[in-house]
């Protein structure tokens, strides 16, 4: 395909991608009121005395609930969004690779899902609960502003939605002979500090924060090679 090929193709799928996101948008603004309660049930069950979410700008509401059905949206659309994704490199596969497409999808998707879960179910609920413990000892009043603790959130969900694709893309790009279960021991020291790069870029400036995000990361790329090495065994 000529470069121009690939440039067309690229617009048609984020065209595509583009109405995906926006058509869920669409949906989750409907029900943000009750995807907003389900975000914010960590920090209110975190069991902090005196805890309030506060708003310090007069449009802070309204562009909170943009920010959550954005959110929202980005989740619930992620199918299309890997599907598009495999569209615009498929040409550049060879036809028993191409296989892989449903599969690629579908544990693609699903690892997105349970990276989301285990940082609502496990990160917030042990992190917050020690955070804002923090502020019982000081004996201070937390009062967080709904801002910052929905970008905080957002930013974690998103990372570890990512982050848990690693073993999917490990064990494609394996299947493809673009990588083995060697070459990614070999990466491992540089693999590590990329890790706590990537989590001192995607979380807060804390040292809390890139831990609970580099210690799932670094187990995943274990993960990673255990895959790689059984799809390059099979």
């Amino acid at each position: 395909m000529p470069f121009t090929g690939h440039l067309e193709e690229l617009r048609s799928c984020l065209i595509r991608s583009f109405l995906a996101v926006a058509v869920a948008f669409l949906v989750c603004f409907e029900f943000v009121e009750t995807i907003f309660s389900f975000l914010t049930a960590p920090l209110r069950s975190a069991q902090a005395p005196g805890l309030i979410l506060i708003g310090t700008g007069v449009p802070e509401a309204f562009f909170t609930k943009l920010k959550v059905a954005f959110i929202a949206s980005l989740f619930f659309s992620s199918p299309v969004l890997l599907w598009q994704a495999w569209r615009f490199v498929a040409p550049g596969l060879y036809p028993h690779e191409k296989r892989y497409a449903r599969r690629f999808v579908f544990f693609g998707t699903l690892c997105f899902f349970l990276g989301a879960w285990f940082c609502y179910e496990v990160i917030f609920k042990a992190g917050y609960g020690f955070l804002l413990r923090r502020y019982q000892v000081i004996d201070v009043r937390p009062a967080i502003r709904i801002g910052e603790y929905l970008s905080f959130s957002s930013n974690l969900v998103l990372a570890f939605g990512i982050i848990f694709e690693l073993p999917v893309l490990s064990y494609f790009l394996t299947r493809i002979a673009l990588i083995n279960h060697r070459f990614l021991i070999r990466q491992f020291r540089y693999a590590i500090v990329l890790t706590f790069l990537l989590a001192a870029i995607l979380t807060p400036p804390d040292i809390v924060s890139q831990v609970l995000l580099a210690l799932p990361l670094t187990l995943l790329y274990g993960v990673s090679i255990g895959v790689a090495y059984i799809a390059r065994t099979k």
